[in-house]
C-alpha cells in the first residue's frame, strides 16, 4: 500500500475512554490471573498451576521413580513449550520447591544435584536433573481414565488436567504459600499419617467437629522439626483459617570439654537457615544487646544433619542465655496460618474440616468417575469375548463365510446374520488372528468372561452404594499412609513461650557468686551443692554410686581454686560450671569427671586434693617415696598453674590435705607399716621445694596411703592385703578395720610400727586409709562392704566379697 503524501491529510482515530473503568477493567484482568493461575492453590489437590502442570509433563515425559534422571532444563522446556507460558525461572523455581525435603513434608519430585539449601539457592537447571519421586505417582495416578477433566492449554494444542487426582491430601500435607493480588495464603505443613487419619474419620462421621478432629491432627507437622509453642493459634486456624503460633529451635546444654558449656541446636524453626542464625547472633552481640556468648559453630554434615554449637561464656547461665538467643536470633520464629485456596473456582478461606470435606469429596468423585471408566472398559471387553466365544463354538463356518465373501464387507455383514452379531463383534473377529482360534484360547476365554462378570458386579455395587465409595477411598488413603507415611518430626507444646518486658544485662545472665560446698569423689567425680557456710549435708537415703568423698571444700561459685594433683601440681579453676546438686539429695554419679573439667589429658594424673587461695592453714602432701612436704595456699594466690613440690623421678603425690599443726599426718606403706606424727614436726616450705623425710621405707617398699587425720576419736584405719603377683581385680583380698588409737605415734622418719599381717598368698597391702567414717567403692563406684570396726593393729583382716577400688569419707 503506497504511503500517503505529505500533502494529503492524516486521518487519526481518538476514540475517548474513562480512564477508571480502563484501570478497573485491567486491574481485574490482572487480579483474577493472578488469584487463579498464579498465587493460589486448588483445594483439591494442593497444586498451583505450574506445579500441576510440572508434574503431568513429567508423568507424561515417563519420568517414574524407577527410570534414570533426565536434565532439569528438559523438563522446564517441555512444561513452558507446552502448558505453562511464561518464564523459565518460574517453572523451575517451582520444580526446586517440589525437591525440596527441607520445604515439603512429602516432596513430589526427587532431585540429583545441588537443588539448594535454606541459605542458598540451586545450581541452575543445566546443572541438576530430575525425575517424579514415589508420592508424585500417587498425585498423578488414573489421569487416564477419565477421573478428572482435562482443558486446553495455551494455545490449544494440547491438553491437561484442571486438577490432579490426589491419592493423598496433599494441600495440607505439603502446605502452601503465595501472594496474590488483594490477598495472600500461607499454610502449614502436616503429618500425612495424622491428616489421612482425620480424613478416615470424617469420611465415617460427617458430623465430626474440629475438636474430634485435632485428636488426630494436634497440629503442623514441619519437615525441619522444631518445637511448636502454644496451641491456641493452631486451634485459631482449624477452627477458622487463620491463626498464629511460635517455633522454636530444638536445643539442649551440654558440656563441650574442659570448663565449657556449649548450647547445641539440632533442629531450626520452618525455613530459618543456620548462616541465618549465625548472621544474626553476631549482630545481637555487636550491638550489645546478647552477652554471655564466646564462640558460634556450624558443625552441619550430610551425615550428621543440623548441628550448631553455641558456646557459652563461663560464668553465664546457659539456659539464661539460651533465653536470650530465642529474643534476638531465628531460634525463635513466628509462623502466621492464613488458609486461603480455591474452591470451585472462588478463594475461600477454610479450617481443617473444611480442606478435608473438600478433598474427600474430590476423591469420591476421582474414584466414582474412575469406577465408571473401568465399568464402562469391561462392558466393551465382555462384549467382545462374549462373540468371539460364538465364532469359536463353530469355527469351520466362520471360515467358510469368510472365504467366501467377496471382500471384508461383505464378510461382516454376514457373520452378523448368521451369527447374530454386531458390527463391532464381527469385525473384531475379521481381525483376529488365528493362533487365537484354539481350544487353549477358548478357555481363557472363558476364565476371562467369567472375571469380567465378577468385575462388573462389584464395579455396579460400588456405584449403587456411597458407603462403598466412601470406604474405597479410606482403604485407599490409608495404603497410601501406609507406603509414604513418617513419624511426626515438630513437637508440639501447649504452653506459650514466657515474655519478659525487661531486657536482662549481663549480670542477670550470669551465675550469682553464692556459696557452695564443692565435693570430690575417689572416682574423681564433682558436684557442687550450693549451700550456705556450715550447712549440714545429709548422708542419701539410699547409697549410690561415687558417693566416697577424696575432698570437700566450702567456697563460692564463682571464687577461684586450685585442685592438688597426684604430679604435685595446682591447677587453678571456677566451679561455676559444675553440675549443681540440692543438699537433700546429694548424688555424685550426676557429677562431672574433674580431669575433664580441668582439662588434664594423662590419664594416670588424678586431682587428690581442694584448696582456697585465701586459706592460711598448711596443705600437707605424702609421696609414694616417703616425702612430706607441707605448704601455705595463700602463698599461691598470685601465682598461675605452678609445681608445689619438686619431685624426684617416678615419685607422685599419694595422698594430700588441710594439716594445721594439730594434725595428725599418716603414712601406710605397701609393707604393712603404719606411721603417724604431729603434723607441727613439718614446717611449711616455698613451692620450689621438696619436701623432707617422712617415713623410712623398707626394700622394694613404697607408701600406699597418706592421710590427714584432724581428730583420733573416731578415726579407724583401713587396710587390704593382696599379692603383688595377683592379676589386678582377680582377688578382692582381705581388710581390716582398727581403731587408729591401736597404733602408737612415732617420730618423723621413722619406720613405724606393723599394721596388718599377711597371710600365706600375701605379700603386700594393696590398698590403705585413715580416717573418719570409711566408704569403699569399687572400680565402677559402687559401694563395697568393709569388716566391722575393732580388729587388732597386727591382726590378718577378713576376706573380701568385691574387689574395692578407692576409699573415702562417707558424704553426710
Amino acid at each position: 500500500m503506497p504511503k500517503p503524501s505529505s500533502s494529503e491529510p492524516v486521518i487519526e482515530r481518538i476514540q475517548d475512554i474513562d480512564l477508571s473503568q480502563e484501570m478497573q477493567g485491567s486491574f481485574l484482568e490482572y487480579a483474577y490471573s493472578v488469584i487463579y493461575s498464579r498465587a493460589l492453590p486448588d483445594a483439591r489437590d494442593g497444586l498451583k498451576p505450574v506445579q500441576r502442570r510440572i508434574l503431568y509433563q513429567m508423568a507424561e515425559m515417563g519420568l517414574r521413580p524407577d527410570r534414570g534422571h533426565v536434565k532439569s532444563a528438559r523438563v522446564v522446556g517441555e512444561v513452558m513449550g507446552k502448558l505453562h507460558p511464561h518464564g523459565d525461572s518460574a517453572i523451575y523455581d517451582a520444580l526446586v520447591r517440589l525437591a525440596q525435603d527441607f520445604a515439603l513434608r512429602v516432596p513430589l519430585v526427587d532431585g540429583h544435584g545441588n537443588f539448594g539449601s535454606l541459605d542458598d539457592g540451586p545450581a541452575a537447571s543445566r546443572y541438576t536433573e530430575a525425575r517424579l519421586a514415589a508420592p508424585a505417582l500417587a498425585m498423578t495416578e488414573n489421569l487416564d481414565e477419565d477421573v478428572v477433566d482435562f482443558i486446553p492449554n495455551y494455545d490449544g494444542q494440547f491438553q491437561q488436567p484442571a486438577v490432579l487426582s490426589a491419592a493423598f491430601p496433599n494441600l495440607l500435607v505439603n502446605g502452601a504459600s503465595g501472594i496474590a493480588v488483594g490477598m495472600a495464603t500461607n499454610m502449614a505443613p502436616h503429618n500425612l499419617i495424622e491428616v489421612v487419619a482425620a480424613a478416615t474419620h470424617l469420611l465415617e462421621h460427617p458430623e465430626a467437629t474440629t475438636a474430634e478432629l485435632m485428636e488426630f491432627v494436634p497440629g503442623p507437622d514441619f519437615p525441619s522439626g522444631g518445637i511448636l509453642m502454644g496451641l491456641d493459634g493452631v486451634k485459631d486456624a482449624y477452627e477458622n483459617g487463620r491463626g498464629a503460633f511460635k517455633l522454636r529451635a530444638k536445643t539442649s546444654i551440654e558440656p563441650l570439654g574442659p570448663r565449657r558449656t556449649g548450647i547445641i541446636v539440632t533442629e531450626l524453626p520452618y525455613q530459618v537457615g543456620p548462616e541465618r542464625v549465625i548472621e544474626k547472633l553476631k549482630d545481637a552481640v555487636n550491638a550489645k544487646k546478647l552477652v554471655g556468648v564466646s564462640d558460634v559453630q556450624d558443625l552441619t554434615d550430610r551425615t550428621n544433619g543440623l548441628r550448631l554449637v553455641i558456646t557459652v561464656k563461663t560464668g553465664f547461665d546457659a539456659a539464661a542465655v539460651l533465653e536470650q538467643l530465642f529474643r534476638y536470633t531465628p531460634l525463635e520464629e513466628s509462623f502466621s496460618i492464613n488458609n486461603v485456596a480455591l474452591v470451585d473456582g472462588q478463594p475461600r478461606t477454610l479450617g481443617l474440616k473444611e480442606l478435608l470435606r473438600v478433598y474427600l469429596q474430590h476423591r469420591i468423585e476421582v474414584v466414582e468417575r474412575r469406577s465408571r471408566y473401568r465399568l464402562a472398559r469391561r462392558n466393551e471387553r465382555l462384549h467382545l469375548v462374549r462373540g468371539l466365544l460364538l465364532a469359536i463354538l463353530d469355527i469351520d463356518e466362520v471360515i467358510q463365510v469368510i472365504r467366501s465373501s467377496d471382500d471384508s464387507e461383505t464378510a461382516r455383514a454376514r457373520l452378523q446374520q448368521v451369527f447374530d452379531l454386531d458390527e463391532v463383534q464381527a469385525e473384531y473377529i475379521l481381525e483376529l488372528r488365528l493362533r487365537r482360534l484354539t481350544k487353549f484360547s477358548r478357555l481363557e476365554l472363558e476364565a476371562e468372561r467369567d472375571r469380567l462378570l465378577a468385575e462388573i458386579a462389584e464395579l455396579e455395587k460400588l456405584l449403587r452404594d456411597p458407603a462403598l465409595v466412601r470406604s474405597q477411598v479410606a482403604a485407599e488413603l490409608d495404603q497410601v499412609a501406609e507406603t509414604f507415611g513418617t513419624p511426626r518430626r515438630t513437637l508440639l507444646l501447649n504452653a506459650a513461650p514466657p515474655r519478659s518486658r525487661t531486657t536482662k544485662s549481663a549480670a542477670d545472665l550470669q551465675i550469682a557468686d553464692a556459696p557452695t560446698t564443692l565435693l570430690l569423689s575417689t572416682t574423681g567425680r564433682a558436684v557442687r551443692v550450693d549451700a550456705e557456710p556450715g550447712t549440714p549435708i545429709p548422708e542419701p537415703a539410699r547409697r549410690s554410686k561415687h558417693d566416697a568423698i577424696q575432698a570437700r571444700l566450702e567456697t563460692t561459685t564463682r571464687s577461684e581454686i586450685g585442685a592438688v594433683t597426684t604430679a604435685g601440681r595446682v591447677l587453678r579453676f571456677t566451679p561455676v560450671d559444675v553440675p549443681a546438686v540440692p543438699a537433700s539429695s546429694v548424688g555424685l554419679g550426676a557429677g562431672v569427671r574433674i580431669s575433664d573439667y580441668l582439662g588434664i589429658t594423662d590419664r594416670s594424673e588424678r586431682v587428690l586434693a581442694l584448696i582456697r587461695f585465701d586459706d592460711d592453714t598448711p596443705l600437707a602432701l605424702g609421696t609414694r617415696n616417703g616425702v612430706v612436704k607441707r605448704i601455705i595456699p595463700s602463698a599461691l594466690a598470685a601465682k598461675p598453674d605452678l609445681e608445689i613440690i619438686a619431685l624426684k623421678p617416678k615419685d607422685l603425690v599419694v595422698g594430700a590435705g588441710s594439716a594445721p599443726d594439730e594434725a595428725e599426718l599418716v603414712f601406710v606403706t605397701s609393707s604393712a607399716h603404719l606411721l603417724h606424727f604431729s603434723a607441727s614436726a613439718v614446717r611449711p616450705q616455698g613451692a620450689p621445694a621438696a619436701g623432707m623425710a617422712g617415713i623410712k621405707l623398707a626394700s622394694d617398699a613404697d607408701v600406699v596411703s597418706f592421710t590427714v587425720v584432724s581428730s583420733q576419736d573416731d578415726a579407724v584405719v583401713v587396710t587390704i592385703s593382696g599379692s603383688a603377683g595377683m592379676l589386678a581385680g582377680a582377688d578382692a583380698g582381705r581388710a581390716k578395720v582398727s581403731a587408729f588409737e591401736e597404733f602408737p605415734g612415732k617420730g618423723r622418719a621413722t619406720g613405724g610400727v606393723r599394721a596388718h599381717a599377711f597371710l600365706k598368698g600375701e605379700d603386700r597391702l594393696t590398698l590403705a586409709w585413715a580416717g573418719a567414717r570409711p566408704r569403699a567403692v569399687g572400680a565402677d563406684g559402687a559401694t563395697r562392704l568393709l569388716p566391722d570396726a575393732g580388729a587388732k593393729r597386727d591382726g590378718s583382716g577378713q576376706p573380701l566379697d568385691a574387689v574395692v577400688g578407692t576409699i573415702g569419707t562417707a558424704i553426710g
